[in-house]
């Protein structure tokens, strides 16, 4: 009896013992801290994905989530300037190269490169589905500095009043509809939003060197947005 009560004093030890902290931003981002980048140009898209329009939505997005995060983003305007001359329209060409031009010629401290994989809709119209990663590499050290992958179910459906089948057919009809004329842009936003959410504050948020201890999110995430 005695040994049983002993070993049932341990538990609690060991149960806390073999308890691991998750990590914080700070460790699983410890170069954007050492770093502090202030400006990042967005690079154009990388698409691999069948919708050619893709690349164009989230260029055109990626700025303003950037903004939000507390950075400041170089003017679209001055970077495709540079791109044309450089022939960086296609990102690619600087994926894994050198990118001390970008910090010369634009003052960038970082570039982010987006890469497209999915972009799929529902087989009824009733949803889109991204999958989408995001690195920032710094003009620096050319090292990436943070990288998140995410996996986005956009939900279009569109409620109809009206139970039955009936119901159901109106409902999945005005899904279709919906999904077919559906802007994109909020598509891309979301998609941003959701993944970038884990980089840590740039220096004009308040959260700014705050959030070192803000428990990091996984490095890849799949989540249902709703219209």
């Amino acid at each position: 009896m005695r040994k049983i009560f002993y070993a049932l004093l341990a538990c609690p030890l060991l149960v806390q013992s073999c308890s691991v902290s998750r990590p914080t931003r700070a460790d699983v981002y410890p170069k954007m801290y050492s770093e502090r980048p202030l400006s990042i140009a967005v690079m154009p898209p990388i698409n691999t994905t069948t919708n050619v329009e893709a690349k164009e939505f989230f260029y055109v997005t990626l700025s303003r989530t950037l903004c939000e995060q507390g950075y400041y983003v170089v003017p679209s305007f001055l970077c495709l300037d540079l791109y044309k001359t450089e022939s960086a329209y296609d990102a690619e060409n600087y994926a894994t190269g050198p990118l001390d031009k970008f910090r010369t010629v634009l003052g960038a401290d970082a570039a982010l490169f987006t890469y497209i994989t999915e972009w799929q809709k529902s087989a009824i119209g009733s949803s889109i589905t991204v999958s989408i990663e995001y690195i920032l590499r710094s003009t620096i050290t050319n090292e990436v500095i943070f990288q998140r992958k995410g996996t986005i179910i956009y939900d279009t459906s569109v409620k109809v009043s009206g139970g039955g089948l009936a119901g159901a057919l109106a409902g999945l009809a005005a899904s279709a509809i919906s999904t077919a004329l559906s802007d994109y842009i909020p598509v891309a936003r979301a998609c941003n939003s959701a993944v970038l959410a884990d980089m840590p504050a740039g220096k004009y948020s308040p959260s700014h060197d705050v959030d070192k201890t803000v428990t990091a999110g996984p490095a890849k995430i799949k989540r249902t947005i709703n219209k």
